[in-house]
């Protein structure tokens, strides 16, 4: 009996896991017909467009979701605000975000060492303890690392797009846009191409038009993102604005750097290709030429000298 509880258990949690992934994926491919179709379709107004990346709408389940849990977590975890930057830096910029977060620590970090109890092999003792100790490891700091890398991948899609809004940007300043309209027709043009930027344009001007200074709005966009080119953007674009210089040829000199910072980027990974290659070359290899290569030859020296020993 013993032994059937734990592989009723494993075959519970593979189905919940094809469970969960299946829901994803159909959720995924939803989202990616329904942003197809608001692409293609001839009906969806510009107007419509721009109120929609320009409303902040409030997730009402994540909001009582997080009620629920700020009332029943431990003071601790709420108190811990170390990771609230990389949170908006991956896109969770919502009040009920680190509370959530918080909550999914602590599931990760008493549900992996379960998880890995519960698999681990019951007639080794070492094994059982190296597999609980490495899922405790994994449960207490795999939401962080997680994190990390969608923060890291969010960046380099806002860092990718840059230039291309830029050169929009500069189209429509020099066409005699306004800024702020300027800002709203680049976010609206690139909702679909690079929503993540388009958003954080789009968060801009609603502060703006909020009554807040258009240069702490710009300094909230550098800060909500955590991208090095659009810190120095924002800069720039603060400097043009107190001295009363062109914001075009500011925005095209920054298109411009951003570009070439990008193929030097480009050349550098290219360069440091070849010696990245010299170490799996030299441990996997290379050995096997030796053995391919010298093999044959060893092979006949030592039977040659065991025929003169004899």
């Amino acid at each position: 009996m013993t032994s059937e509880l734990p592989i009723s258990l494993i075959l519970l949690i593979v189905t919940l896991i094809i469970a969960v992934v299946t829901v994803l994926y159909v959720a995924i491919a939803e989202r990616q017909r329904r942003e197809t179709f608001q692409r293609v379709s001839p009906d969806l107004e510009a107007s419509r467009l721009a109120e929609r990346l320009l409303l902040n709408e409030d997730a009402t389940a994540s909001s009582r979701l997080a009620a629920w849990l700020r009332e029943r977590m431990p003071e601790g975890f709420l108190a811990d605000t170390s990771y609230a930057g990389k949170l908006v830096h991956a896109g969770f910029d919502g009040s009920a975000a680190p509370v959530i977060f918080a909550a999914l620590r602590i599931v990760s970090a008493l549900l992996v060492p379960v998880l890995a109890f519960v698999a681990a092999p019951r007639d080794n003792p070492t094994w059982l303890a190296i597999a609980v100790v490495m899922g405790l490891v994994a449960g207490v700091a795999g939401p962080q690392a997680v994190l990390d890398r969608l923060a890291t991948n969010r960046q380099d899609r806002i860092r990718r797009a840059v230039p291309d809004a830029l050169d929009l940007l500069v189209v429509c300043v020099e066409a005699g846009v306004s800024l702020d309209a300027a800002i709203i027709r680049v976010a609206r043009d690139l909702s679909n191409v690079r929503p993540e930027l388009a958003l954080e344009f789009a968060q801009v001007v609603r502060r703006v038009n909020a009554g807040m200074p258009r240069e702490r709005a710009l300094q909230g966009l550098a800060a909500r993102t955590g991208v090095d080119e659009l810190r120095t953007l924002v800069s720039s674009m603060v400097q043009t604005e107190r001295l009363g210089t062109s914001i075009a040829r500011v925005l095209r000199v920054n298109a411009e750097s951003l570009r070439l910072r990008r193929r030097q980027k480009a050349e550098k990974r290219a360069a440091e290709a070849a010696l990245k290659m010299i170490f799996p070359l030299a441990l996997f290899l290379l050995p096997a030429l030796l053995a391919v290569i010298v093999g044959p030859a060893a092979i006949t020296v030592a039977r040659e000298l065991g025929n003169l020993a004899n």
